[in-house]
């Protein structure tokens, strides 16, 4: 068996860009100490690059170890920009702080490695439009099937829906559950209608 060698993100982007030149991908850069930044895949294409990061014989991402979600709410941020103002009867270029919100959305992350080639891991991400209405992704289960229980999961405690799933059910709260208890703004229910 030849082995291939280790390919860079910006490699792999290439690669993807070169066969999907219409896909929409963006570097999340990761300010821990590992400093393992992912790629955010669009919707259109989710499934195609995830198809093609496992096919692609430079490539070979042929395990899924990990799917998880993540709620991101949404959030007030503090930016500074440049206005122009009169300060004592001159025209001067000053900075505002403004305060500008930032929409509330959900992710599903994914963690792929290549046995065959010894490489990873690749994180992708997957984002919803907002957390409320808009909160319908790609399965990655057909292309790994190793996601099947774990984006179960991310349905039952995030509440994203992954369309092209097998088999979207429940698997840790029971049917008539109505929240998502690992939303950041879940709060439980005291007494008896929080039971099964």
């Amino acid at each position: 068996m030849t082995r291939h060698l280790m390919q860079t993100l910006e490699q792999i982007i290439d690669r993807i860009t070169a066969a999907f030149p219409d896909a929409h991908l963006e570097v999340i850069a990761n300010g821990s100490p590992a400093n393992q930044p992912s790629l955010l895949l669009d919707h259109i294409h989710a499934r195609q690059i995830a198809t093609f990061l496992r096919d692609d014989p430079q490539l070979r991402f042929d395990y899924a170890s990990n799917a998880t979600g993540v709620d991101w709410p949404e959030k007030s941020v503090k930016v500074k920009i440049k206005v122009r103002k009169i300060i004592e009867g001159v025209e001067k270029e000053a900075e505002e702080l403004v305060e500008r919100n930032i929409s509330g959305f959900l992710e599903a992350v994914y963690h792929l490695y290549s046995m065959a080639n010894g490489q990873g891991p690749l994180v992708i991400r997957l984002r919803t439009a907002n957390r409320t209405d808009a909160v319908t992704l790609p399965s990655l289960t057909p292309v790994w099937r190793s996601c099947e229980l774990q984006e179960r999961e991310i349905f039952d405690l995030f509440g994203i829906v992954f369309q092209g799933h097998p088999d979207l059910r429940r698997i840790l709260m029971w049917d008539n559950f109505a929240d998502h208890p690992m939303r950041k703004d879940y709060v439980p229910v005291d007494g008896e209608e929080a039971k099964p």
